[in-house]
């Protein structure tokens, strides 16, 4: 840096007068002083020099040099040097100019220079091009710190704490839906005991694509007396040894989740047991032995011999339901959930009294009962006064199990962490199960929070007598049926479920005309239906002959059909209608599960005639249709079916 523009070399360190910054109060102040300021003298040796030389010369102010060397803000403390003794002496001495003090009261009226510098200061500025001659760049970066009075200083530190809490209790929230969320349901299921049970390529399944997105549970009570109940009134080892399925019930969510569907078999159930690994129920494992299968075996000895496993063969030959989970509970774990949930209602018109456990409820109403009465309310099977044994027994258990289903799928229960925990907790200590976690039975319970208890019904399989062994026969027709039923969705008896709103249907459009396809590419799965033996094998030869492609032939799945049909999934309508134009007499009915399989059903009606299909390509006759599919043709449900609707009033 170098001298400045009179020749003074700055200090070290220091900066030249224009390198100073100068700020807006500066420049206010300097132009205040310039237009107070009286005129300069004239300098007598000037004057003497101008009149020697002949040229006039103008007398040089440096007063300016001064008032800007010495400004406010800039820095400069630099002192004004004396004049020089030797010169002229100053003819006349000013006052120093001083600003007059105003009275306190009176407005202090700005000079118009100042007025003209805050007009140039506060004029917009849109381009570089506008900014004023006589003005500063705005200082860039942080804005000076200004006073803040204490109140408020108190305030915006109350603020800062105030949104500080906030954020921690949202992140404690966060850390618990999530992070905290997902430890606690991996904790629960580390403490589920996990079997073998479910079998995902029986071939026992009926329809097992109408029956995606279903849930099915098979849920058994075992009547082990091992360990902790034998102290709850099971008797012991020595009464029974080993575990056997004293309840058996097959629980049906649809997709939809529009209603449940829990369907009771009897314990004493005659069943064919198909050939089973040997179960240790004192340790929940399979010990390596094999039993060959056998006829006329009952259903809770089946459980006791192989244990889930083969107990889930046998309930899905007689349901045709894909079973997807499994749980097994004993006589504690039942009672533990009940006490959890504060008891259970139950009502009876008479005192309960049992031939073996004793009195079970002392008077007849509605009452709440803790879990030890609960238990034996659910196992009585000799109750004076009751001539069923364990169809009686399933009707209590039934009716229980509503009042129960209320209570765990209330608020009270699914919202309250404790009573959570502690449901979760009783449920893990005392069960097995396959399929089955945590995440699974909370998004099952809130998914079925909002359902209606009238669309929770509860049925029981009919039985036709006793074998001379004592077994229950089971009307094998019958069950087919409702299990029919559940998978199409159909109504049931007792089931009260809400109805959709009525809704104006538009005019029906004319459907499409079909084009016949080449019947080489269709297969088809031949059933008889008309109960006569060999029809469906010779209707399925006259159809090879028409070029069709058998898939299979076989019995029809739900018995006997009074119609001859042509069955079919959605997309494949020219496939079944090419069909039915080979078969004299036949209906279309849309079904679901089949995939590109086209079934003929023969029905009572068939004549035995096949004539040649209405050739490729060309337009298809209209042929009657049955639109609704299953809930056109519903399946006839056995009159005497039981079922209790857990709407039910438990007293009647």
């Amino acid at each position: 840096m170098g001298d400045d523009r009179y020749g003074r070399t700055p200090r070290s360190g220091g900066r030249a007068p224009w390198e100073r910054p100068i700020s807006v109060q500066d420049l206010v102040d300097r132009v205040d002083a310039e237009s107070t300021a009286p005129p300069t003298p004239p300098n007598p040796v000037a004057a003497n020099e101008s009149q020697a030389t002949g040229t006039p010369r103008a007398a040089r102010d440096t007063s300016h040099l001064r008032r800007v060397a010495n400004a406010p803000g800039t820095g400069s403390n630099r002192a004004v040097r004396p004049a020089d003794p030797s010169t002229d002496p100053v003819t006349e001495e000013l006052p120093a100019v001083t600003a007059a003090t105003p009275p306190p009261d009176a407005p202090v009226k700005p000079t118009p220079a100042a007025q003209r510098a805050k007009a140039l200061l506060s004029r917009k500025v849109t381009s570089p091009a506008d900014y004023p001659t006589t003005a500063l760049p705005a200082p860039v970066g942080t804005e000076p710190a200004k006073r803040i009075s204490p109140a408020r200083r108190r305030r915006n530190r109350r603020l800062a704490l105030a949104g500080r809490a906030c954020l921690a209790v949202i992140a404690v929230v966060a850390l618990v839906v999530t992070g905290g969320g997902w430890s606690y349901l991996k904790a629960k299921d580390s403490n589920f005991q996990q079997v073998s049970a479910l079998d995902d390529n029986n071939t026992d399944v009926v329809d097992a694509d109408g029956q995606t997105g279903d849930e099915n549970f098979l849920i058994v009570g075992t009547d082990t007396r091992a360990g902790a109940n034998g102290s709850l009134g099971a008797g012991s080892v020595d009464d029974a040894e080993g575990a056997r399925s004293d309840t058996v019930m097959l629980v049906n969510i649809p997709a939809n989740r529009a209603r449940v569907v829990a369907v009771s078999f009897p314990r004493d159930l005659d069943v064919t047991r198909p050939d089973c690994e040997g179960w240790d129920n004192d340790k929940a494992a399979y010990n390596g032995s094999k039993y060959p299968g056998a006829v006329g075996d009952k259903l809770n000895a089946t459980y006791a011999l192989g244990g889930p496993k083969c107990l889930t063969k046998v309930i899905t030959k007689l349901s045709g339901l894909k079973i997807n989970h499994f749980v097994g509970i004993d006589f504690s774990g039942f009672e533990s959930m009940v006490d959890v949930v504060g008891g259970v209602e139950v009502c009876t018109t008479k005192p309960l009294v049992d031939e073996i456990l004793g009195t079970v409820l002392t008077t007849p109403g509605k009452q709440t009962v803790n879990g030890s009465t609960a238990l034996d309310y659910v196992r009585a099977r000799h109750v004076y006064g009751e001539e069923r044994s364990d169809y009686d027994r399933i009707n209590r258990q039934q009716r229980f199990l509503s009042s129960l289903l209320r209570s765990a799928l209330s608020s009270k229960v699914l919202f309250d962490p404790g009573k959570l925990n502690g449901f979760i907790n009783a449920f893990a200590q005392h069960s097995f199960m396959d399929n089955v976690t945590t995440k699974d039975l909370l998004t099952l319970g809130r998914s079925m929070q909002k359902m209606q208890a009238g669309a929770i019904t509860f049925l029981t399989v009919p039985t036709a007598g006793t074998t001379s062994y004592g077994n229950e026969i089971p009307r094998e027709s019958d069950i087919k049926a409702i299990f029919r039923a559940v998978i199409d969705d159909q109504p049931l008896p007792g089931e009260k479920k809400t109805e959709a709103p009525a809704t104006t249907s538009a005019a029906p459009t004319a459907k499409p005309k079909l084009l016949a396809v080449d019947p080489s590419t269709v297969s088809l799965q031949v059933s008889n239906g008309s109960g006569q033996a060999g029809i469906a094998g010779t209707t399925a030869t006259k159809l090879a002959n028409q070029g069709f492609q058998i898939y299979s032939t076989g019995n029809y799945a739900d018995g006997t059909s009074a119609k001859t049909k042509v069955r079919y999934s959605a997309g494949h309508e020219a496939e079944a209608a090419t069909v039915a134009s080979a078969i004299p007499g036949a209906t279309l009915e849309p079904a679901t599960g089949l995939g590109s399989i086209v079934e003929v059903v023969a029905g009572a009606d068939f004549a035995g005639t096949v004539k040649a299909p209405t050739a490729f390509g060309q337009a298809l006759p209209d042929t009657p249709t049955d639109s609704g599919g299953p809930s056109a043709a519903p399946v006839t449900l056995p009159s005497d079916l039981e079922h209790v609707n857990a709407a039910d009033d438990l007293c009647k």
